[in-house]
């Protein structure tokens, strides 16, 4: 090989490299290669250089404003560098963001609305819960036992002589098909975290008070037990759950459990009902309904909630009374 430069492969197309052996020391060929090896640089940095800006209109208030404004805010990245060497520039910007206005100061800024809520609303079962309202609308399973439970206890801490407003629409521990969804328990459980509060529980019914949930409604303050007036209840034997392919002696054991139940919860019933308890018993036999007037007649609720309902009743003549005004007369016997 000539002595000469000996020239590697290039690691970019704008920036060849190039070195000279330690023999070499002609000035005219070593100002040639740096001139050379130079060029790529200033075409690369004339490249980069800053584009023009067109100028603003003047005319544009708009622009004007806005002009003015970014002249006069600070910089945000006008800050020292960062002071790891090893990490990109800027990145310590990030790690103690600014933030610009919060939600409610952008929704206050909003004048073309004045009246939009301030913060989020809350959900529905809250609501109910600020007006002291425990809501059960499903049947009794585990989940439902224990937000009810810790709603009951939760008023009692807030104020444990204000009443709980106990409102009723569930099937109790079965579906509307009868079929056992939850233990009996989930329904004893409730009732004794009733009857343990220092506060007075007034139940309503709305829909349907079926079976456990019978005993909730009737297991309320005596005179504050309430129902709509085409709601229902209806007390039955409890159920024994599904088996499949139980051992026949675990049938008998869960047969026998079942029974314990019964009895528990018709003497529940004949307690706050009223009623004895072959009375309650007899009952139950099969599914016992009762309308409005029949819960109240039975001892399970204590009023009617039909507005107007007393000054109606008032109003209302005797059978006697409208036989006399219509000129009817009962034959003796009869």
């Amino acid at each position: 090989m000539a002595c000469g430069a000996v020239t590697f492969p290039p690691l970019s197309p704008r920036m060849p490299m190039a070195f000279a052996p330690s023999g070499f020391s002609s000035s005219s060929s070593s100002s040639s290669f740096f001139s050379a090896a130079a060029s790529p640089l200033r075409i690369r940095a004339a490249s980069t250089a800053a584009l023009p800006v067109p100028p603003l209109n003047p005319r544009d208030p708009f622009l004007s404003k806005l002009a003015s404004a970014a002249a006069a805010a600070p910089d945000p990245f006008a800050l020292a560098s960062s002071p790891d060497p090893d990490s990109p520039p800027y990145l310590h910007l990030f790690d103690s963001p600014k933030l610009m206005a919060t939600p409610a100061q952008v929704e206050r800024s909003v004048s073309y609305n004045e009246h939009r809520p301030r913060k989020p609303p809350p959900d529905l079962p809250s609501l109910l819960l600020h007006g002291r309202i425990v809501y059960i609308g499903m049947p009794l399973v585990p989940v439902v036992t224990e937000l009810v439970i810790a709603e009951l206890l939760y008023l009692q801490w807030m104020d444990p002589k204000q009443p709980i407003y106990l409102y009723i629409n569930s099937t109790g521990t079965t579906r509307d098909d009868g079929e056992t969804v939850a233990m009996e328990t989930e329904g004893f459980a409730i009732y004794d975290a009733m009857m343990q509060l220092k506060n007075e529980i007034e139940t309503v019914a709305v829909g349907a008070a079926i079976g456990q949930a019978c005993l909730l409604l009737a297991a309320g303050k005596k005179g504050r037990r309430f129902m709509m007036p085409h709601s229902k209840a209806m007390i039955q034997q409890p159920r024994v759950p599904s088996s499949g392919q139980m051992p026949a002696s675990d049938v008998i054991i869960r047969a026998k459990e079942v029974i314990t139940n019964k009895d528990t919860l018709v003497k529940l019933l004949a307690k706050h009902t009223g009623n004895s308890v072959d009375t309650v018993s007899k009952v139950m036999q099969r599914p016992f309904y009762m309308d409005s007037i029949k819960a109240k007649e039975f001892g399970v609720i204590d009023k009617i909630l039909w507005r107007g309902q007393e000054k109606m009743m008032a109003d209302a003549l005797s059978p006697e009374e409208w036989d006399r005004q219509a000129g009817i007369k009962v034959a003796d016997g009869l």
